[in-house]
């Protein structure tokens, strides 16, 4: 009886707690609302990099056959001006080789990064038609070289001994952006880009000044940023050495009027040798088994001199920095926080934590670094090596690893004029070095 009443009793409460209810959390009111919309990319981005990717190989096809087959200038000129205007300024330089050397060291020093294929594809072309054609990507595709092309009006000649241990940079600083693609520490490459900051119109004001001084410098020394520090530019040139084709000048036609060399803005000319008496000969063999021995000794010098970079080389890494950053301001050696100290306190890590962490990425960097100091001594050691190796020559011919295939050698040829206004064609074994 009594839990029959109690029953009743708060059947008989239910409206009075509905109202209640109704009163404490009113329901929401649908009649205002308006349901989200979805946001679809858009497939432009994408379809943008299928076009990149078609006119990159569109555009060193036809490089590739107006510096070897039609030897003209004049076509490589305006595909030039072609290149700097979509792939340059239309698409903020983004269509980059250069930059994608770092994208694919990650991919290979990091499983957990995706490589898009379009990426490799963008990497992989030049290279591909570099071992056919030699550097015809340099001579009209690369926005980077397009806009040095364009400026270089009254370009001196460079002492050898100068261009030659520039020329060095290069490849020190391809050695650089790959290990620090491949630590994690920055596409450095990337970030000190000279001329993405005119493509995109934004950069701090001292990328815009690094970019500006390339180019005044550029009237001067012909593509200074392309010989001695273009990373790409430096496998390039390795790779060009090797090319099936590659531009030439025709010894049948050649009359030594050296107009071509005094053209060259890159000293890529270079002209016959003479033959040596016996003396200079020797000597020349001395100096070839000093080359040979001293390549390993300053191997071995790079890694132990590179392994003293590890704090310079962790400090790359932005939680080194952060870890740095950290400790001083824990210790009180230094005042006031960062944005990035705080956003770490936030998170409730543990310091130690983060000091180990930035340890761990201390000894990755010696370790790296040694291997960064071994580059540059290899590179070193086998540049005097080539330099003191003597190769004979009859004829003018352009250095195969300098040469950007310009065509300016064959525009100012009086011999070359002559065939062209003739109607006359070579053929492209003649045409091209095999």
């Amino acid at each position: 009886m009594r839990l029959r009443v109690l029953t009743i009793i708060a059947l008989l409460s239910l409206p009075a707690f509905g109202a209640l209810a109704s009163e404490r959390f009113p329901p929401p009111d649908f009649t205002s609302h308006t349901l989200p919309t979805t946001d679809v990319p858009s497939p432009w981005p994408e379809l943008f990099e299928y076009l990149d990717l078609a006119a990159l190989t569109i555009g060193l096809a036809l490089a590739s056959y107006l510096a070897i087959v039609r030897r003209s200038r004049r076509g490589l000129f305006l595909l030039t001006i072609a290149s700097l205007a979509w792939l340059g300024f239309w698409r903020g330089g983004c269509i980059c080789p250069i930059g994608a050397i770092q994208n694919v060291t990650l991919a290979l020093f990091d499983s957990a990064y995706t490589l898009p294929w379009t990426v490799a594809a963008v990497f992989a072309l030049p290279l591909v038609f570099t071992l056919f054609f030699g550097r015809t990507f340099c001579a009209a595709l690369c926005p980077l070289g397009a806009m040095q092309e364009l400026v270089a009006l009254r370009p001196i000649r460079i002492p050898t001994w100068l261009d030659h241990t520039l020329g060095l940079l290069a490849y020190i600083y391809l050695g650089a952006g790959v290990i620090f693609a491949a630590t994690g520490a920055g596409f450095v490459i990337c970030r000190y880009d000279p001329f993405v900051g005119f493509f995109r119109h934004s950069a701090s004001a001292n990328m815009l000044v690094l970019g500006g001084c390339f180019l005044v410098g550029g009237i001067f020394i012909g593509r200074p940023y392309c010989r001695y520090l273009c990373p790409y530019g430096a496998i390039l040139g390795l790779l060009s050495k090797v090319s099936k084709w590659h531009v030439k000048i025709p010894p049948d036609q050649c009359i030594q009027c050296r107009l071509c060399e005094e053209a060259c803005p890159y000293g890529a000319i270079q002209e016959p040798t003479v033959a040596l008496p016996t003396p200079q000969r020797r000597r020349g063999r001395w100096r070839l088994a000093a080359a040979l021995t001293a390549c390993p000794l300053l191997v071995v010098l790079g890694v132990v001199l590179g392994q003293r970079l590890e704090i310079p080389l962790s400090q790359m890494h932005s939680t080194f920095r952060l870890a740095e950053r950290v400790y001083l301001e824990k210790s009180g050696k230094i005042e006031g926080t960062t944005d990035a100290s705080d956003a770490f306190r936030n998170t409730g890590q543990a310091d130690d934590d983060l000091y180990r962490e930035a340890f761990s990425l201390s000894g990755k960097f010696r370790r790296v670094g040694g291997w960064f100091g071994g580059w540059v001594g290899l590179v070193i050691g086998l540049k005097l090596i080539h330099l003191v190796i003597r190769r004979r020559r009859a004829d003018y011919q352009p250095d195969r690893a300098a040469c950007v295939s310009c065509g300016r050698c064959f525009w100012y040829c009086p011999s070359e004029q002559t065939q062209q206004k003739g109607g006359n064609s070579l053929n492209i074994l003649d045409r091209a070095s095999v």
